[in-house]
């Protein structure tokens, strides 16, 4: 929570709700993790918004939204797939926050760089971001074995419990995938370099495939 009066009540005043116009799967995961992290930071109830109001958030790609996609066709954006931009800025004659990316997982990423600006005390009245990454690949290589040991590891067993995947989703694996992605990592390498060829076959896949979603 944002302790300091002054500070809660300039960023309660500046965000009113969030828009979202799309229902991808990723954009609703950028919206309820947006909303999480804004209710508990400010302590008030952050409502989905219709329209673009006075004060909203607006989240989106060209594909979800028609403001969004006026914006960047108007400016020189070259945000590749998983760039975004942040922008407080003038929308219906409404001031907005805009988080707009080519790609739903552009919004995801600028979803948590907003929340950033907020938990280290930023202002956020007058944004103007544009963040591109610059390696495609950003990868965390687990050294893990499938009997859930780990090569050279010294903080207890793997994470991946496959014995009961994919039917039981661990809330670790939620959190670890929230983690990654507020600091823009999109891999994850889930064994070792002397990786059991059994993770290939068909039962391993599906397992995998459960902890890709």
């Amino acid at each position: 929570k944002v302790s300091e009066p002054r500070l809660a009540r300039q960023y309660n005043e500046a965000i009113s709700g969030i828009v979202v116009k799309s229902r991808s799967a990723t954009l609703r995961i950028a919206e309820s993790e947006l909303r999480l992290a804004l209710e508990r930071m400010l302590d008030k109830k952050i409502p989905p918004l219709n329209i673009a109001a006075h004060n909203a958030i607006l989240l989106g790609t060209p594909e979800s939204s028609a403001e969004i996609k006026t914006m960047l066709s108007s400016g020189n954006f070259s945000l590749g797939d998983e760039g975004f931009v942040i922008q407080r800025r003038r929308i219906n004659n409404m001031t907005t926050t805009v988080i707009a990316a080519n790609k739903d997982i552009g919004v995801l990423y600028g979803v948590f760089a907003f929340i950033r600006l907020i938990q280290t005390h930023q202002p956020i009245n007058n944004l103007s971001i544009i963040n591109v990454p610059k390696i495609k690949n950003r990868v965390l290589n687990h050294w893990d074995n499938l009997n859930r040991s780990v090569e050279r590891g010294y903080a207890g067993i793997s994470m991946w419990n496959w014995h009961t995947l994919p039917g039981y989703i661990d809330q670790r694996y939620i959190d670890y995938a929230r983690a990654n992605a507020s600091i823009g990592i999109n891999g994850t390498v889930l064994t070792n370099v002397n990786a059991n060829s059994q993770v290939l076959t068909q039962e391993y896949l599906v397992k995998v495939k459960a902890l890709a979603d």
